[in-house]
């Protein structure tokens, strides 16, 4: 074995290392290498530690036996096997009356929402509501004006006339009663849909039911005519006499071969019927002094009046009057053209100028409907723009509340049927039914159908947005065996089938009381006198069920254990 090389130490380190001896005799010190370590000393612990110690000690103590409690507190209530179920809890079946309800909510609104805008750019000139005013139909909410309005109206009120003057040229009427003549031959030939054209002459009317004389009277008479004179007129060719009258008076100068200067009189006479223009005629008038007044010569019938018919615009013949010597009253259509393309025109006109017209009306704004003003932006000589919203108003007189109705339960509401309705605050209100849709809204297992209820809200308690919670009866039995919900059990029977039983206490087994699969627990047995007896069910609600048969009035049926057994049922 190779020797151990101890590194030597200076000796300065070695004596701050090494204690100092005390000095002890030869007999005292006993005999040691100079290389040999010193004894270790022994430790002593303090009262403090020792305190500290102890009080650890206690605290994992303390803490094991709060781990043992809560793991015999777990195998205690979970996994200890305990046979007892407690005591059976049971309750006759009786005699009462169920409904089946069907409940959800909806939200309320108005049945009447209208909002008023802006139609055109321009000035509040006056506001005559406010926010929370109740106004009527027609009632006048505000004015503005609006130059652009009126100058739009101005443009389609022009353009409107102006086709309607072309449309009335299409139509030849008779300025005055007379008599047709001097129709042209290719105008007689005219039939439906022949062209007509613009500033064609298609006919002369005359007025002759009255006739005018011209007669030249001599100036030695000029203050013995006047208008309104009578003369005494006669047309020899038909032995015709009669009355006639001065219509007017022209200071002419009519020069005689004989160098006589002679003024103009027009005198007007009634036509008999028997005469005509171009007859040759004269009259007689009478001075002062009673003497008759003879016109220089005899002159020549003419037409009261008479007139060149020519059209002002030419299309496609519609209809036509125009046969010579036809009698005509003023005002009769003659000849009547078409136009396809002015038709289109006039009913394009016709709806600007009414939207031109709704514009400006709309700046004196009425309102719409009756009911409460909601908003109102306006104020008095403020800047508006077309279509701005500036007013909102409801009528709340009537609210709308739509509720959706599943597709089991949709087949119980017709039209007109009264739904209860309340608030989060316990009002009452009735809705009736005003619509049901009939296509459903497809969700998660089946359809919801949206209902309208109609409710009166006369009294002004309902507001609009407020949800209201509705309930409505779909079936209801008076007088039948009840039982409490937790009553009916579903189970499965001896041969693996689900069967609706609720067991009922009798001495004997009952002739309807079936065998259980014997996985099952938590319920009654016969020792216990208990019997699961087959039941048919109707109507059901949270607490009670209805049996059709299998349970009597006054039977006795199990609820529940008073203590959770902690079984399952299937």
């Amino acid at each position: 074995m190779p020797d151990l090389k101890i590194p030597e130490a200076p000796e300065e380190e070695l004596a701050e290392q090494a204690p100092a001896p005390e000095e002890l005799t030869t007999e005292q010190a006993p005999a040691q290498d100079p290389w040999e370590a010193p004894a270790p000393k022994k430790k002593t612990r303090s009262a403090a530690e020792k305190k500290k110690l102890v009080k650890r000690i206690i605290a994992g103590v303390t803490a094991i036996a709060v781990l043992a409690g809560i793991i015999f507190g777990m195998w205690y209530l979970v996994f200890r096997e305990d046979d007892s179920l407690g005591d059976i809890y049971a309750e006759p079946a009786y005699i009462g009356s169920i409904q089946s309800t069907v409940q959800g909510s909806g939200n309320a609104n108005a049945k009447e929402t209208s909002t008023v805008t802006i139609p055109a750019n321009g000035t509040v000139e006056q506001v005559l509501v406010s926010q929370g005013d109740v106004v009527f139909a027609g009632q006048p909410l505000f004015s503005v004006y609006s130059q652009a309005a009126q100058d739009a109206l101005a443009t389609a009120q022009q353009q409107m006339n102006s086709l309607n003057d072309k449309l009335a040229n299409l139509t030849l009427r008779a300025p005055f009663a007379g008599k047709l003549i001097d129709v042209p031959e290719n105008v007689l030939a005219l039939s439906p849909g022949d062209s007509v054209g613009e500033g064609s002459t298609v006919a002369t009317l005359v007025n002759d039911t009255r006739l005018k004389l011209s007669l030249y009277f001599s100036y030695a008479y000029e203050n013995d005519v006047r208008v309104g004179q009578t003369a005494q007129v006669s047309v020899p060719a038909v032995m015709y006499t009669g009355e006639g009258q001065v219509e007017q008076i022209n200071k002419v100068s009519f020069i005689t071969p004989e160098g006589g200067i002679y003024f103009e009189a027009i005198i007007a006479f009634n036509n008999p019927g028997t005469l005509t223009a171009e007859m040759e005629a004269s009259a007689v008038l009478t001075d002062g002094d009673g003497l008759p007044i003879y016109p220089y010569e005899q002159n020549k019938t003419q037409y009261y009046e008479t007139r060149s018919l020519t059209t002002k615009a030419g299309g496609p013949l519609v209809s036509s009057r125009l046969l010579n010597h036809a009698r005509v009253s003023a005002g009769e259509a003659l000849l009547t053209m078409g136009s396809e393309s002015l038709d289109e025109q006039l009913i394009t006109a016709q709806e600007r100028l009414n939207e031109a017209q709704a514009a400006v009306d709309a700046l004196n704004a009425t309102a719409p409907i009756d009911g409460t003003i909601i908003s109102c932006t306006l104020a008095e000589g403020s800047e508006v723009k077309a279509g701005d919203a500036v007013i909102t108003i409801q009528n709340t007189t009537t609210m709308v509340v739509t509720i959706q109705v599943d597709d089991r339960n949709i087949g119980f509401i017709k039209l007109g049927d009264m739904i209860e309705l309340s608030d989060y605050s316990g009002n009452f209100y009735m809705g009736a039914v005003t619509n049901i849709e009939m296509q459903g809204e497809v969700g998660q297992g089946m359809s919801t159908f949206p209902v309208t209820l109609e409710v009166d809200n006369s009294a002004g308690t309902l507001y609009a947005g407020v949800w209201l919670d509705y309930s409505f009866i779909t079936s209801q039995s008076d007088d039948c065996v009840l039982v409490q919900t937790a009553a009916v059990k579903s189970v499965l029977d001896a041969e693996g089938n689900k069967q609706t039983v609720v067991f009922v206490q009798r001495e004997e087994r009952p002739d309807n009381a079936i065998e259980l699969d014997p996985s099952i627990t938590g319920v009654p047995t016969p020792e216990e006198n208990y019997w699961p007896v087959l039941v048919e069910t109707g109507i059901s609600d949270a607490k009670q069920v209805e049996i059709i048969s299998g349970v009597e009035d006054g039977d006795m049926v199990f609820i529940n254990y008073t203590v959770d057994p902690g079984g399952m049922y299937y």
